[in-house]
């Protein structure tokens, strides 16, 4: 999504195509065949779409706002040298709403569990995007032997600004409430199941950024943007995601993957303009801090300046791809460890 405001409350962009870039018509009301499997988590459904062969497993983590099939490009790619899963978090597209709160620890164990019910085995290389880089850095830190190596892409880290409208920011981990994280679960309660898997008439155009997607993919697009329960979901997820990123911000984190081989892939230009409360260079000094920050997580761990917007996996796939293949192969050369 926006480079600019991917955790802003106008970050979403809920909108039906109705026949534009020659897809045709696609009616709230029709729900398009998964493109991968439902797994059973106990009371609840998730959709992982697994593809390729070959160790080490890839496994994606998608930002705010975006699904599985939006992998698309990186995946059939990737899918040439290694094995690739892309999934739905709880509530997005085809998987259905799981427990809440929706905190890091419970998108992890979610994933994890569908994982290993697919048979799906690690270490993993783990990548991330957008709000999906903190994701599976949490994963990684709650279980560290099994991640090989990490691919952040353009991913948010912890004091980052982000635009909430009216040309103000504010940086995550400003609004945490110091709240205890609650153990991740996979039974649902009644209060988790208020939510209705239905969509609703949210007409519009749907952004160009898609256009380089299969038309397929393109008119799944517009059946997942008009669904409700992202809204429930990601409104939780925003809240939780504070508390960790104040805790990132009050301990050190160099070094914290350990020795894992970690390629962070990062916007050459932020693309800031002057009308926010932060002049627009010292917004760009801080996102490229923060990224360089995110490289040294690991002590292999190196940052990488892309010619490309916020979601390069649509804009540029090849720079993606390359990237997991580097690790991919660092992982089967046993350059490096996971953290004990």
């Amino acid at each position: 999504m926006s480079s600019r405001s991917f955790f802003a409350a106008d970050f979403l962009m809920w909108v039906v195509w109705v026949g534009l870039f020659g897809v045709g018509m696609c009616l709230a009301d029709e729900v398009p065949k998964a493109s991968g499997k439902m797994v059973d988590l106990g009371g609840h459904r998730l959709h992982v779409n697994c593809v390729g062969r070959g160790s080490p497993t890839v496994v994606v983590e998608n930002g705010l706002g975006d699904f599985s099939f939006d992998w698309v490009l990186v995946q059939t790619r990737v899918a040439r040298f290694a094995r690739i899963c892309t999934y739905d978090r709880a509530g997005y597209a085809w998987s259905e709403p799981g427990p809440k709160p929706r905190t890091f620890a419970q998108l992890n164990l979610e994933l994890r569990d569908a994982l290993k019910k697919l048979g799906e085995t690690g270490p993993f290389v783990l990548v991330g995007h957008s709000f999906g880089g903190p994701v599976v850095r949490n994963f990684a830190a709650t279980y560290p032997r099994e991640v090989a190596g990490m691919v952040l892409v353009d991913a948010a880290f912890e004091g980052q600004r982000v635009e909430i409208g009216g040309g103000k920011t504010i940086r995550l981990g400003d609004g945490a409430k110091g709240l205890p994280i609650p153990e991740p679960r996979e039974e649902m309660k009644d209060s988790d199941r208020v939510e209705t898997h239905d969509a609703v008439a949210r007409r519009g155009t749907l952004d160009p950024m898609y256009n380089p997607l299969p038309v397929v993919d393109r008119q799944m697009q517009v059946w997942a943007q008009s669904l409700t329960n992202t809204d429930f979901a990601e409104a939780s997820q925003r809240e939780w995601s504070d508390e960790y990123f104040k805790k990132w911000l009050a301990e050190p984190q160099a070094g914290g993957l350990g020795v894992i081989p970690l390629i962070v892939l990062a916007r050459a230009e932020g693309g800031f303009g002057d009308d926010l409360d932060v002049p627009a260079v010292e917004l760009e000094a801080e996102r490229k801090a923060g990224q360089a920050m995110l490289a040294r997580l690991s002590t292999e761990g190196k940052l990488v300046m892309v010619r490309s917007g916020h979601n390069m996996e649509l804009e540029a796939p090849d720079d993606v791809a390359g990237a997991i293949r580097e690790v991919v192969l660092a992982v089967r050369r046993g350059d490096a460890r996971p953290k004990a």
